[in-house]
C-alpha cells in the first residue's frame, strides 16, 4: 500500500463510514457500535503506519489542481500525522465508552453517524493543505458538534448547542474572510504557496486579525470562550470529544499550522497572542475555582489548558512550540480521562453538583484514581506527562524573553493544582452528602477505558523520551 493510498485511507474510511452506518443500525445495534468503532480505530492504525516514515522521510503530499484555487491538496507531515495519531487514538476509546454510557439513550442512531463524521472531518482538515478545503472541514465539525451538544433534545440543551454553533460559526466566517484577504494578497489559497509569497510581502494586520478571530472561538479562546462550558449539557463522551480530542484542538492545531508553520507571526504579534491566552487561562481558572458543576469545572480547565499550548505556539522557539505539540497529546489523554469519570460519577451519583458530591471513593474506587491520575497530569505534576509539556513551555518564554508572561502561566499552573484538587476532594473525599444513589463503579468497558486514559497519561511521562523526541522533531521542521 503506497504512503498516498494510506492518507486517502484515514480519510475516507470514516466519511465513508457514516453512509454505510444507517444501513448497519438496521441489522443491529451492536453492529453498529463497532463498526463505529472500527472505522475510527482504522484511522488510528494507518495514522500510526505513516508516523515512521514521515518522520524519517519528509511529508507525504498529494496535490490536483481544480478550477478558481479550490486545489485538492493534503499533506502528511510530521505536525499533521502527529495530531491525526494522537486525535484517533482518543476518539477511538471514547467510542468503546459510548458503548454502555449511550446505551439507555435515544437518538443513539444520529449519535454514532454524528461521531464518525466528527472525527472524518478532523481528519480531512488536519491533512488539508488548501485553505478552502480546510474551511470546509472545518464547518462540518460544526455542524456535528452542534447536534451532539443537543443529544438529549431538551429546550436548554438546544439553545445551548445554537450558542455553541453560532459562536464558533461566526468565527468562522470571519476566518473565511480572512482566507480570501490571503487569496487577494498572496494569490492563491494553497498553503505552499502561500509560505513562499510572505517571504516577499508579508500579509496584512487585519488578515491575521480576521484569522485569528476564527481560531479564537473554536478554541474557546478569551473572548469567545463561554459556549464550552455550556457545552457540558451533552453526554459525556461527546464532552470528551470536544474538550480533549477534537474540536478545541481544531483552533490551535490551524493556528500551528497557519501562523507557525507558514505565516510566522512577527514579534508584536506573538506578544498579543501569548497574553489573550495568558488572560483566557487566568480567568477561566478562577472560574473553575468557584463552580459546582463538576463538567463546567473541567470545561474551564479545558479554556485555561488551551492557553499554554496557545502560548507555546506563539513563542515561534523551538522548545515552546515543541512543548505546544507535546501537551496537544497529554492534555487530550488527561481531559477525555477526566470527562468520562465525570460521566460515570453523574450517572452513578444522578448529579454533577459537587455540592451534592462526597466520600465516593469508597464505592468508585478506580473511578477515583483514574481522575486522580488524569489531574495529575493537567497539574503538570511529575512524573506524567502534563509536567513535560508545560515545563518545555514556560521554559521557551523564558527563553523567549517574556518573564512576565511566564510568570502569569506559572500562576495559572498554581491554579490548576488549586481546582482540580478542590473538585477531587468535594467529589471523593470526606462524608456522602447524597442518598445511596451510588451503586458502584461504571461497566468494566468504560472503567477499562477511564484507567487507560490514566495509565496513558502516567506512561506518557515515564515514556517520555518517544512522545517529546517526535515533538521535538515536529518543531523543528515547522520552524524552518
Amino acid at each position: 500500500m503506497t504512503k498516498e493510498l494510506t492518507l486517502f485511507l484515514i480519510i475516507l474510511i470514516p466519511l465513508t463510514g457514516v453512509f454505510i452506518l444507517p444501513l448497519i443500525s438496521r441489522v443491529s445495534a451492536s453492529l453498529r457500535n463497532w463498526f463505529s468503532f472500527a472505522a475510527i480505530l482504522l484511522s488510528a492504525v494507518f495514522s500510526f503506519l505513516l508516523i515512521p516514515s514521515i518522520f524519517k522521510d519528509g511529508a507525504v503530499t498529494v496535490f490536483k489542481s481544480l478550477p478558481f484555487g479550490f486545489n485538492l491538496a493534503l499533506t502528511a507531515d510530521s505536525l499533521a500525522i502527529f495530531t491525526a495519531a494522537v486525535v484517533s487514538l482518543i476518539s477511538a476509546l471514547i467510542v468503546l465508552f459510548s458503548f454502555d454510557y449511550i446505551s439507555h439513550y435515544k437518538h443513539q442512531d444520529e449519535y454514532y453517524p454524528m461521531v464518525v463524521l466528527f472525527l472524518g472531518a478532523m481528519m480531512g482538515l488536519v491533512f488539508s493543505a488548501n485553505l478552502i478545503l480546510l474551511y470546509i472541514f472545518w464547518e462540518i465539525t460544526a455542524i456535528t458538534s452542534w447536534r451532539l451538544i443537543g443529544f438529549f433534545r431538551e429546550k436548554e440543551h438546544v439553545l445551548r448547542a445554537d450558542k455553541a454553533f453560532l459562536v464558533t460559526v461566526f468565527g468562522s466566517l470571519l476566518m473565511l474572510m480572512g482566507f480570501l484577504r490571503i487569496y487577494q494578497e498572496t494569490g492563491s489559497f494553497d498553503l505552499f504557496t502561500i509560505k513562499e509569497a510572505v517571504k516577499l510581502h508579508p500579509i496584512s494586520n487585519l488578515t491575521i486579525s480576521l484569522i485569528l478571530a476564527g481560531i479564537l472561538s473554536k478554541s474557546a479562546t478569551l473572548p469567545f470562550h463561554t459556549w464550552l462550558p455550556d457545552a457540558g449539557v451533552a453526554p459525556s463522551p461527546v464532552t470528551a470529544l470536544l474538550h480533549a480530542a477534537v474540536l478545541v484542538k481544531i483552533g490551535v492545531y490551524v493556528f500551528a499550522r497557519i501562523f507557525v508553520a507558514t505565516i510566522p507571526l512577527n514579534l508584536p504579534w506573538q506578544t498579543i497572542v501569548a497574553v489573550i491566552a495568558g488572560a483566557s487561562a487566568l480567568v477561566s481558572a478562577g472560574a473553575a475555582l468557584v463552580d459546582t458543576d463538576l463538567k463546567r469545572i473541567i470545561a474551564y480547565s479545558t479554556v485555561s489548558q488551551i492557553g499554554f499550548i496557545f502560548l507555546g505556539f506563539s513563542l515561534g522557539n523551538e522548545i515552546g512550540v515543541a512543548g505546544g505539540v507535546l501537551y496537544i497529546l497529554m492534555h487530550g489523554l488527561a481531559k477525555a480521562g477526566l470527562f468520562l469519570c465525570a460521566g460515570i460519577i453523574e450517572q452513578n451519583a444522578k448529579t454533577k453538583d459537587v455540592r451534592h458530591l462526597g466520600g465516593l471513593f469508597s464505592s468508585m474506587p478506580i473511578t477515583g484514581i483514574s481522575f486522580l491520575f488524569c489531574a495529575f497530569s493537567v497539574m503538570a505534576i511529575p512524573p506524567f506527562g502534563g509536567f513535560f509539556s508545560k515545563y518545555m513551555i514556560i521554559s521557551g518564554t523564558f527563553q523567549a524573553g517574556h518573564r512576565i508572561i511566564a510568570t502569569v502561566f506559572l500562576f495559572g499552573a498554581f491554579l490548576t493544582v488549586l481546582y482540580l484538587f478542590r473538585a477531587f476532594n468535594l467529589v471523593f473525599m470526606g462524608e456522602k452528602k447524597s442518598p445511596s444513589t451510588v451503586a458502584g463503579e461504571g461497566s468494566r468497558l468504560m472503567l477499562a477505558c477511564v484507567a487507560a486514559f490514566a495509565l496513558l497519561s502516567l506512561l506518557g511521562g515515564i515514556f517520555i523520551r518517544f512522545p517529546s523526541a517526535l515533538a521535538l522533531i515536529t518543531a523543528q521542521k515547522m520552524l524552518l
